[in-house]
């Protein structure tokens, strides 16, 4: 990316698995990142299910997973993510960040400045899940 290239503004995410959400410990499994002026909602996750056992061993894995998925789903606008992937970015950004007591929960939204939402979705997960 070339200097000339503007700075845009995004918020992010991320999603962490809570095994007990009584006790409150979770694990950093996801990153959401919506920069609305560029249009661009992501997410990435780790579904690999010997990786989320070694991370989070105390869970159902397959479900930690397949709800992993589903939300990629949602956050891709693919039918497979219900009604919810229907709505506009922005309106599934909100749903998927919104405060829930369950085993997969986001953490409080972050802002940031980048000239690449895909890049800095990729940074931010190798530095809050990898």
């Amino acid at each position: 990316m070339s200097e000339q290239t503007p700075w845009i503004a995004y918020s992010f995410a991320v999603l962490r698995a809570v095994p007990h959400p009584h006790l409150g410990t979770c694990v950093p499994v996801g990153v959401l990142l919506h920069a609305r002026t560029a249009g661009f909602l992501g997410i990435r996750v780790a579904t690999d299910a010997s990786e989320l056992a070694e991370r989070v061993g105390d869970v159902d894995v397959e479900l930690l997973s397949r709800y992993l998925h589903t939300l990629a789903a949602i956050c891709n606008g693919e039918s497979a993510g219900g009604p919810v992937a229907l709505l506009p970015p922005s309106e599934r950004f909100h749903w998927l960040t919104a405060p829930r007591s369950d085993v997969l929960q986001c953490g409080a939204v972050h802002g940031g400045l980048c000239r690449d939402p895909a890049v800095a979705l990729a940074e931010l997960f190798d530095a809050h899940v990898a």
